[in-house]
């Protein structure tokens, strides 16, 4: 009896094992048709010439000749990783401050933690109506208060109007951030910070001794995040900036709706979304390169 037992246990295990894995294909059935099957159209379109309404033609290389020899595409790509550097060198100290703040112990920090994701329950476009009123010189927060400082074109200076971009973008998504941080802190073991404080470190030291390097990986993972959401800011500097003044804040993302939607050229606009593809998944390797080979590990292991 105990070998037929010994025989049936790794059966079982088999078993077992091949009834989780039928519990992914939901998730590769969905990850297929709203993710490969859209990806797999749009790299077909960007070889032909489709203005949307007629006839799809194949045009070869076409337009991913217009694409690259069009001068604006530098200063697109320019705009974008500005963006996208800006707004992480915003939101990832912010974030990690915020998330630390959040998961403390004290009472009145679980209502502060509502208040702080309120930002993120709100629409991109939303936000971008809201600050284009407040911002306006001659309606706004600053001509209703009187306050000369605020009273400036704030859309219309090319300077002024990617810094608003980049402070609306950050002000809305520090708060996801920080939930994830927040997560992270809880995760670190309490006995490390009773040691410290064995050793007579203060709250700073512990900070940077502790909490910093045991959110190694989280960074990371916040920081993939950050960079390729970036990628795909659009509707918030549509409705705000509308890419202006002039192309100062025109991201690649609003390069590509404006060539497709705009100027009804649906090749070029798919050039631009395939590169956008690329870029993110260039991105996304260098920084889990960056993280080392264990950095889908806890950093909490042998801890």
């Amino acid at each position: 009896m105990s070998a037929a037992a010994t025989t049936s246990a790794p059966a079982g295990k088999r078993t077992g094992r091949g009834g989780l894995a039928w519990l992914a294909v939901p998730a590769l059935v969905f990850f297929a048709g709203f993710g490969i099957v859209p990806l797999v159209g749009v790299l077909l379109l960007s070889f032909s010439s489709w203005d949307g309404l007629g006839d799809i033609n194949f045009a070869g290389v076409e337009s991913w000749r217009a694409v690259l020899a069009d001068p604006g595409l530098p200063h697109a790509l320019w705009v974008t990783f500005l963006v996208m550097l800006l707004s992480w060198a915003v939101q990832t100290p912010a974030s990690i401050l915020l998330g630390t703040f959040l998961a403390g112990a004290q009472r009145y920090r679980a209502v502060l933690s509502v208040l702080y994701f309120i930002p993120l329950l709100l629409s991109s476009a939303a936000l971008a109506i809201t600050y284009k009123a407040l911002l306006d010189p001659n309606f706004g927060l600053g001509a209703g208060l009187g306050i000369p400082l605020l009273v400036q074109d704030w859309l219309g200076d090319p300077y002024l109007a990617f810094g608003v971009v980049i402070f609306v973008v950050s002000w809305q998504f520090i708060p996801f951030h920080s939930l994830i941080y927040q997560g992270g802190v809880r995760q670190i073991p309490r006995s490390m910070y009773e040691a410290a404080e064995l050793d007579g470190a203060g709250r700073v030291r512990k900070f940077f001794s502790i909490t910093l390097p045991q959110l190694k990986y989280t960074i990371i993972t916040s920081s993939t995040l950050m960079v390729v959401g970036s990628l795909t800011f659009f509707d918030l500097i549509f409705v705000l900036t509308a890419g202006g003044p002039g192309d100062a804040t025109r991201v690649l993302a609003l390069d590509m709706y404006k060539r497709g939607f705009q100027a009804n050229l649906m090749g070029p606009a798919s050039v631009i979304a395939v590169i956008l593809v690329l870029v993110g998944l260039v991105l996304s390797l260098v920084l889990r390169r960056l993280g080392g080979r264990d950095a889908s590990a806890s950093q909490l292991e042998g801890a």
